[in-house]
């Protein structure tokens, strides 16, 4: 089975120098053939504790690591367990995939305007939509933006990347609603001010891992893990959203020049290193509640997020 060095290194399966590099790929062979339910309990944390491992196993040499690190990412991206069944018996035929194919699926250049119109929202009735779209990619991300594009004032922008329960249905998890809420606040202040503002809701849900991964996550917390081992359990990120994608919107609508809404200086390299300028970071930090203080504290002390 071809697995995440964190999943091997959870399950014991890889030495520590191994397991240096958390998201590569790592080779394992049972003494006996994998059937559905071992490769399952090996796969999925969820069974961890239910479903003790029947091996020996070994971590084996991986020669053609660039396509198995591709084979991980795309299990990512489909929101899916990184984990693969290789070379099963009577499994069909091959699909070729070449490494080099992933980068031109997440390729931000192939990101276009796909549609445009006024929405008016609870925060301002002067606010347009606009959504974008690859051919590659079937995430639609939309921008809020409010006021009119300046060339001589950088807009104040949000990076908001999809929580369907914080956004949606209210989780006290996560402080992803109450976040979405005061950026949009803000950005029509700014148009108010004679400025513009401008949130971009992003497509990554669960900071890119997908929506089933993330309430995976979710279960290894109440188990006691923080949202960073949660992931790593998984085999997964905790870090995997697309900030290029976010550089590419940003400069569609003509803005090179940015004032940033956020507490993580992470962000702001990142677009910075896809060629937007943060001429201002702007604190963006709101109270805890007893559900998402440790999910805080965590951002804090793991990820390096500040206090204002």
């Amino acid at each position: 089975m071809l697995i995440s060095a964190a999943r091997a290194e959870t399950l014991k399966l890889v030495n520590q120098r191994e397991a240096a590099e958390p998201h590569a790929p790592v080779l394992v062979r049972g003494a006996e053939l994998f059937d559905l339910s071992a490769s399952r309990a090996l796969a999925d944390p969820a069974l961890d504790l239910a479903t003790p491992l029947k091996g020996p196993f070994k971590a084996e040499p991986l020669d053609w690591s660039e396509g198995a690190a591709a084979a991980l990412e795309l299990a990512r991206i489909a929101g899916i367990l990184p984990a693969f069944l290789v070379d099963p018996h009577a499994a069909g035929e091959a699909q070729p995939f070449d490494a080099s194919d992933l980068a031109a699926l997440t390729d931000p250049a192939r990101l276009v305007i796909a549609a445009r119109a006024r929405l008016p929202v609870n925060t301002s009735e002067e606010c347009e939509i606009v959504a974008f779209r690859s051919a590659d990619d079937l995430r639609e991300h939309v921008a809020l933006v409010f006021g009119e594009a300046r060339s001589d004032r950088p807009p104040l922008v949000r990076l908001h990347s999809e929580c369907l329960t914080g956004d949606v249905l209210g989780s006290l998890k996560c402080d992803c609603g109450p976040q979405l809420d005061a950026a949009l606040h803000a950005a029509a202040a700014e148009a108010k001010a004679g400025g513009w503002g401008v949130v971009l809701y992003l497509r990554q849900e669960g900071r890119g891992i997908g929506l089933i991964n993330k309430l995976r996550a979710y279960r290894l917390q109440d188990q006691g893990f923080d949202t960073v081992d949660a992931n790593q359990r998984l085999g997964l990120p905790d870090e995997a959203r697309d900030f290029p994608v976010a550089a590419r919107m940003l400069g569609l609508l003509g803005a090179r020049e940015i004032r940033l809404m956020t507490n993580n200086p992470a962000k702001v390299a990142a677009l910075e290193a896809a060629g937007v300028l943060v001429v201002e970071r702007v604190p963006h930090q709101l109270p805890d509640n007893p559900h998402n203080a440790r999910y805080l504290a965590t951002k804090r002390d793991r990820a390096g997020h500040l206090l204002r």
